[in-house]
């Protein structure tokens, strides 16, 4: 058994992934943004699962529950799983917290992060981005961002598998009803890298979709741009990775 943070875990993937994480036996933290958010849990705290509130748009609520989450039993694995598709909180969400989660968070061997095909179309610049959110961000940027995130984690801390996952684009909330992916094979992949003991999601570094190691942008491997893009986010949130 294992304890797993899955952040955004409400509705859509992250509650898909929470209620099979839950189902077989692991330890589940859930994340809700406020006590709105939280009610939609309730089915699953009431199954055992933990919760914790914070709206990722605010770095001292995601400090908040880092600390929260470090004085509590320590987590094995956590699924940055919370994000938005348009609007000023794109990089707040996508980017900003799960770097501060990752930074902050002591303990998780294994960390998975929600990527997307959009990635590709993402530009490999920091020059102009808005990491505060005082208007609209480019969520393509976004995803190439914390794609390259989970590189640089998997390269600079050899005892931890960090890992990327495209769920597809799936009929949740965010994607809409008429999305082509499968729903089911969406939170699947980032389950299993996050709880498996099979030999492939015992690796790290990789970008996957459907339990499919593939190709990211070629800029997500590129050190200098990793380290550009770490520069920029300790320099942003005043905390180093």
């Amino acid at each position: 058994m294992s304890r797993i943070l899955v952040t955004g875990s409400a509705d859509g993937l992250g509650r898909a992934a929470a209620d099979s994480l839950l189902s077989a036996g692991h330890d589940v933290v859930v994340h809700a943004r406020n006590q709105e958010r939280a009610a939609d849990l309730d089915a699953l705290v009431g199954r055992g699962a933990h919760l914790v509130m914070g709206d990722f748009t605010e770095r001292d609520a995601v400090r908040r529950i880092a600390a929260e989450l470090n004085d509590a039993k320590p987590l094995d694995a956590v699924i940055h799983n919370a994000g938005v598709w348009s609007g000023p909180a794109v990089m707040p969400v996508n980017i900003i917290a799960p770097y501060l989660l990752t930074a902050l968070l002591r303990g998780p061997r294994r960390l998975v992060y929600l990527s997307s095909s959009s990635h590709f179309g993402g530009r490999p610049s920091l020059t102009g981005v808005d990491w505060q959110g005082r208007s609209a961000g480019s969520y393509s940027d976004s995803k190439l961002f914390v794609t390259t995130l989970a590189a640089a984690v998997a390269r600079l801390r050899p005892g931890v598998l960090s890992n990327a996952v495209d769920p597809g684009w799936v009929p949740t909330r965010m994607g809409g009803p008429d999305a082509p992916d499968d729903l089911e094979l969406g939170h699947r992949t980032q389950e299993w890298l996050a709880s498996s003991d099979e030999p492939q999601a015992l690796t790290t570094g990789g970008y996957w979709y459907h339990h499919q190691r593939l190709e990211p942008h070629r800029a997500v491997h590129d050190e200098v741009f990793q380290g550009q893009l770490l520069e920029a986010l300790a320099e942003e949130t005043g905390t180093a990775l």
